[in-house]
């Protein structure tokens, strides 16, 4: 388990820490905007988010972005006056959720996405992931990159550096790939149109990673972020939830003969769990040992995840 922002002295934290109690009263008298059957739609395989963790978690969270939209919205309209530039411009807030595979940030940003789009002062929110950046298959077997799942050299950083840059920029419309879980590989043809949203938010891996090389200049994804979520826990947590949820997938989606991984849906139980343990141990465990943890430190807000799914500390990064 790397060494938490917790145990650091506080007189060299970046971060404001707070336990689950003192978080949940931050929420001061933010209604909770989400019901039962809204989060039976929006939780993913094996994940346990509750109305309580909603309203002690994502509640006062919301209501820090709701201020933080309004602050830079705000920030962007003077921006613009000072510049002589008198026709408003729309300019999309975007938020990076970034963690280990199997950590649980598909469900946090579909629930954050849902809380927030609950505000009226910014009811269009869209989600993209960085799943629709991979290369399409064709090109990682001919680079010898297909067992490198997840790993920064396997994703078109220069292509979603663009699609940031012209959401930044007010452009219109721009379009993501789109990716199937099932096939494993990009929908050619297929594309997520993004128009001019209030709020976008990004989920992936690698999000807060290392500079691309664009235009001659070094630049970071993490750059056009305007707030960033790292969702943490300890390395063993994660394989059992890993562990977990291919168990659960190889009864359900793999299954289907047109699934990528439908060759393993035969395994005995015993095979199956020593295959997603090699699978965790040589791909995903390298990967947030090498590139995902080490970005840790470099987002805004950090929730660290109990055994049972529940965020028991929060680190808030001093202004």
């Amino acid at each position: 388990m790397h060494k938490t922002q917790s145990s650091y002295p506080a007189q060299f934290s970046r971060y404001i820490a707070f336990d689950r109690d003192q978080w949940k009263t931050l929420r001061a008298c933010t209604p909770l905007l989400l019901n039962e059957s809204d989060l039976y739609s929006l939780r993913g395989v094996n994940d346990q988010v509750s109305l309580k963790e909603v309203g002690d978690v994502y509640v006062p969270l919301s209501r820090l972005l709701n201020l933080n939209v309004a602050a830079v919205q705000h920030l962007y309209q003077a921006r613009r006056q000072f510049m002589g530039e008198t026709t408003p411009l729309k300019v999309p807030y975007i938020i990076g959720i970034v963690g280990s595979v199997a950590v649980g940030k598909s469900t946090f940003a579909r629930v954050l996405r849902a809380s927030l789009a609950r505000w009226p002062d910014h009811p269009e929110v869209e989600l993209v992931t960085t799943d629709g950046f991979l290369y399409p298959n064709a090109i990682l077997q001919e680079r010898g990159l297909m067992e490198r799942k997840g790993f920064p050299e396997r994703y078109d950083q220069r292509r979603l550096l663009q699609f940031l840059a012209d959401v930044k920029a007010g452009v219109p419309e721009v379009s993501a790939p789109v990716y199937s879980h099932l096939h494993y590989d990009i929908v050619q043809g297929d594309a997520q149109c993004v128009s001019q949203p209030d709020i976008l938010i990004l989920e992936g891996l690698n999000l807060l990673q290392s500079p691309v090389q664009h235009d001659g200049s070094r630049l970071f994804i993490s750059d056009l972020f305007d707030f960033s979520i790292y969702l943490d826990a300890a390395e063993e947590t994660i394989e059992r939830w890993y562990i977990a949820r291919f168990m659960r997938l190889r009864e359900t989606v793999f299954q289907n003969p047109e699934s990528y991984f439908h060759r393993y849906s035969d395994l005995t139980e015993s095979e199956a769990q020593a295959t997603a343990k090699r699978i965790w141990e040589n791909i995903n465990l390298q990967n947030l040992r090498e590139n995902i943890g080490p970005t840790r430190e470099r987002a805004h807000l950090i929730l660290e995840k109990t055994s049972t799914h529940q965020v028991d500390k929060v680190f808030l990064r001093r202004v």
